[in-house]
């Protein structure tokens, strides 16, 4: 299956509560971890990645926590990904075309090409104050429930 990491999708739920946030301030990474469902053993690893690609802020002592390093519209879901995963590839010959001998002859290796930049425009288009206005920004119950959406109700023999 080709898809994002776990820690990826961490990282996004992370930047999207702080995007939500109406308030400027400085939130824990417990109380982060326990409104989206990330593991506490995983975030500080997250926020220390996001923190150096320049996405977070983190400040020590009391008071502190971690909080957006540019405003929300200034974040992409690309930002989120490339700071987790490194640079968007498909395929190495997109990026490598001299390893593979039959690059200069090959159809495929243009489509990967084509599709890796439509990949890269798309989640560059998309930033996280706009991931905040679709209800994104809740937290709690509903994210928790997020399965049951698109279930069909179930009706008995009865009703049918």
């Amino acid at each position: 299956m080709l898809g994002i990491s776990r820690h990826t999708d961490y990282a996004a739920r992370i930047v999207l509560h702080l995007s939500a946030e109406r308030r400027a301030a400085h939130f824990t990474t417990g109380d982060i971890a326990k409104k989206r469902l990330i593991p506490p053993a995983f975030i500080r690893r997250i926020v220390s990645k996001l923190s150096a690609a320049g996405i977070l802020k983190t400040t020590r002592g009391c008071g502190g926590g971690i909080e957006l390093a540019r405003p929300s519209s200034k974040i992409s879901l690309l930002d989120v990904v490339e700071a987790m995963e490194g640079r968007l590839v498909l395929n190495s010959c997109t990026v490598k075309p001299e390893r593979c001998t039959l690059s200069a002859r090959c159809g495929i290796r243009r489509a990967w090409s084509d599709t890796t930049k439509s990949l890269e425009s798309f989640l560059a288009s998309v930033t996280f104050d706009s991931l905040a206005k679709v209800g994104g920004g809740k937290s709690g119950r509903r994210e928790a429930s997020a399965t049951k959406i698109g279930r069909r109700k179930r009706t008995s023999r009865k009703e049918a």
